[in-house]
């Protein structure tokens, strides 16, 4: 029997990870992060004390055994924890890399009660990525079930929930409006972030589950979602189209040529390959200089995607400190070490004309932080006397998204005041039989979440056609049971009457 782990006798030092150099990396898209090696993710994982209350699991919004696939890992049976993680989670190279561990699994890890926590997200992507290399792929027995599904958007919520209602036998069909699929994976997140590479592999997984897609579909246009119901005959539809629509600043000159949201530069650079221009023929404005409003992961990746293609300087203007920036802390030293000035406490108030429609600089006031605001971040409040002009000739908004309007303004569907599908708790919406999930019902949030609000909705839909899901146990407290079977889990037949 093993001898039982303590604080004290584990590693003490979180083992660090191999990554590109600074200078060499602003030259290039490959990834920054080497990931483990075998002997690096063995030391890792030889961190985890495998405490009973497992806080790591709970913290996780799809509920990874991560415990269980650690122990796997620590046994050097690799393809067990592969098993152990995708039986919750298909897409583990995927969340290794782009999940906000430190605020989900990490942050509530036991470890780091008293040293840095056990590296859960570096784990997750080593497994992650051998599975892709040796073409691992966790296919359950799939008894058919007669229910065709509708799914719109091929992005986090989306994919977790198609999945789910695959191995629940039924045929799922994923319609997407760009031409790949991936979602936000594939147009929001830059190669050195999360190489496509790695996004095709985990896409294949779930088209091994009997997915089919269909991109280039523009559902609100070429169809509704009462069509989907009605003359498509899907006896269900879950919508995750997320919440893509940009916010501009609202100031004058955000008119301007060389304004534009990070969204359109992210899927510029990363779906259409503007990066790669002109082998590609999508271009993108060019830039000396280039300002980049806000300070989430967005402008982080937008920050690094333009000294990528070329800019000389690049500044991130915020209007808070870098303490209530909302990026995650990695990508902000990543941003650092790259060469970003970061213009902390700074707030633009008009982008400067250089009097042939184009941009020559960026107008800004100095900020101060004052009382705490609803988000329970302190209030910035202008500085009398501070404006300054900064000289850019790009400037690029990362300041939020918001529902896109196709679905609500072309559906019957409640929408709340600002524009996002309203939900029951059960993520159900206003049309019987369509639920909803992920940014388009939340707004912003983690992959993680999104493909938690994605399985979620699945469990939903299952109940909703009768089919009898595996993941939840029968109740049988106080309830009439016939040979220990509860009786609300009796079997019956669904008939379909002609119209």
């Amino acid at each position: 029997m093993a001898k039982k782990k303590t604080i004290r006798t584990i590693p003490q030092e979180r083992t660090p990870v191999a990554e590109q150099d600074p200078q060499e990396r602003v030259t290039n898209f490959a990834e920054v992060s080497h990931g483990y090696s075998n002997e690096e993710a063995l030391l890792e994982a030889e961190r985890c004390l495998m405490c009973p209350e497992q806080p790591c699991v709970a913290g996780c919004p799809v509920s990874v055994n991560i415990p269980g696939f650690i122990q796997k890992l620590s046994d050097k049976d690799y393809r067990g924890a592969y098993d152990v993680i995708t039986s919750t989670n298909l897409l583990p190279a995927v969340c290794g890399r782009v999940c906000p561990q430190e605020n989900q699994c990490e942050g509530v890890c036991t470890v780091a009660d008293t040293l840095e926590p056990v590296a859960i997200g570096r784990l997750e992507r080593y497994v992650g990525d051998m599975a892709i290399t040796a073409d691992w792929v966790n296919l359950p027995y799939v008894e058919p079930a007669d229910f065709r599904v509708g799914i719109v958007g091929a992005g986090p919520a989306g994919m977790a929930c198609a999945a789910d209602m695959a191995k629940a036998g039924c045929e799922v069909t994923v319609f997407e409006a760009f031409h790949e699929s991936g979602g936000v994976l594939r147009y929001g997140i830059p190669d050195f972030r999360l190489p496509n590479e790695v996004i095709d592999a985990e896409m294949g997984n779930l088209e091994k589950l009997g997915i089919s897609f269909e991109c280039n579909t523009l559902v609100g246009r070429l169809f509704t979602i009462e069509q989907m119901i009605d003359e498509l005959h899907f006896d269900t539809v879950f919508i995750g189209t997320g919440a893509g629509y940009p916010s501009m600043l609202g100031v004058p000159g955000d008119s301007l040529n060389g304004v534009l949201s990070a969204n359109e530069l992210l899927t510029r650079c990363n779906l259409m390959h503007a990066k790669e221009f002109p082998d590609y023929d999508t271009p993108m404005p060019p830039a000396r200089r280039v300002a980049v409003v806000g300070a989430g992961n967005t402008a982080m990746d937008a920050m690094r995607v333009c000294l990528r293609l070329g800019a000389e300087e690049v500044f991130c203007v915020y209007r808070r400190s870098r303490t209530e920036a909302p990026a995650r802390a990695e990508e902000v030293h990543h941003a650092e070490q790259e060469g970003i000035r970061f213009k902390w406490l700074t707030n633009p108030v008009e982008i400067l004309d250089d009097g042939q429609g184009g941009v020559r600089g960026m107008r800004c006031v100095k900020m101060e932080l004052g009382e705490p605001d609803d988000s329970g971040r302190r209030r910035p409040v202008p500085v009398a006397g501070s404006e300054h002009d900064i000289d850019v000739d790009l400037v690029v908004v990362a300041i939020g998204t918001n529902a896109n309007p196709i679905i609500g303004q072309t559906s019957k569907l409640s929408l709340n005041k600002w524009g996002y599908i309203e939900t029951d708790e059960n993520l159900a919406t206003s049309m019987p039989g369509v639920f909803a999930g992920g940014d388009i019902v939340t707004g912003a949030a983690t992959v993680i979440e999104a493909m938690g609000a994605g399985r979620k909705a699945a469990g939903q839909m299952k109940q909703y056609l009768g089919i009898r899901d595996i993941d939840v146990p029968y109740r049988l407290e106080g309830a009439d049971t016939l040979f220990g079977i509860d009786q609300r889990e009796r079997n019956f037949v669904r008939i379909r009457i002609p119209a």
